[in-house]
């Protein structure tokens, strides 16, 4: 089969993301390196060679984001709470064994968030300075996030058979630019001053194929974070707190994470 009739089949039938709305990848392209409205800077990325560039900001109305000149923010591997050697966590070089929300999660039965089953991010930064409170702008803990992923890359997924190239410039498709979109929970805070952290879990629904785990997260400044200031984004017993997996969890979280996508304006 050519290369270019494998793209096509791939596209057609194998997106395993939701459909990222008009309105999100509107807001993606236009505050793409920008911010007004900063709530508070100076944090890295977790790369101190990229300098103090990233920014917690409220140019979203009813959202927080991550900015920075150099586009978003990357995303890195957290691998804190439950079970946190377990799998893809096991060459963790700095997991703990709890999250920053551990008590608030316990009343829904189970212990404290799994990094392997829960799609979570690590949003805020407390302990150093500059610091940033997402709860004092309205966010709640364990609320629903949505995370835009971008890669240039073109990894496409058939029936059986995953398949990931970079696409040649012969073939008719060259410039495609894969957008997903997926959901999340505020899970969890960071003690330093990185941003862009979210479960292993989350980081293997947004980039399958490029072999993350503990030691290794996605290096390029293309992940968009929001949090939402609406005390209806937290799920509350409505979530599969116990669910198997992460696209389980994710898929019991989608409603209200579609709601409020649908009410954020460019």
């Amino acid at each position: 089969m050519r290369l270019s009739e494998i793209v096509t089949i791939a596209l057609v039938t194998g997106a395993t993301a939701y459909n990222l709305p008009n309105n999100l990848k509107q807001i993606y392209d236009k505050h793409k390196g920008k911010c007004s409205k900063v709530l508070a800077k100076g944090f890295t990325n977790g790369d101190a060679g990229q300098g103090k560039s990233f920014n917690y900001c409220g140019d979203i109305p009813g959202a927080i984001f991550i900015s920075s000149s150099k586009g978003y923010t990357n995303m890195d591997i957290d691998c804190d709470g439950a079970n946190n050697s377990a799998g893809k966590c096991a060459n963790d070089p700095s997991g703990q064994g709890q999250t920053a929300f551990k008590s608030d999660v316990k009343k829904f039965g189970i212990s404290d968030l799994n990094a392997n089953v829960h799609p979570y991010v690590v949003f805020g930064n407390e302990e150093h300075s500059p610091s940033f409170s997402p709860q004092s702008h309205g966010m709640q803990p364990l609320s629903v996030m949505a995370v835009v992923c971008n890669g240039q890359l073109v990894c496409l997924s058939l029936i059986y058979t995953a398949v990931c190239m970079w696409v040649s410039v012969s073939v008719s498709v060259a410039n495609i630019e894969r957008i997903t979109q997926h959901y999340g929970i505020w899970g969890d805070t960071n003690g330093g001053v990185s941003t862009g952290e979210a479960s292993i879990s989350l980081a293997d629904l947004c980039f399958p194929n490029e072999h993350l785990d503990g030691d290794h997260g996605h290096d390029p400044n293309d992940v968009l974070f929001i949090g939402f200031t609406s005390k209806d984004a937290v799920p509350g017993a409505t979530a599969k707190w116990k669910a198997k997996n992460a696209k389980e969890f994710e898929d019991s979280i989608k409603s209200i994470g579609d709601r409020l996508v649908a009410g954020l304006k460019a």
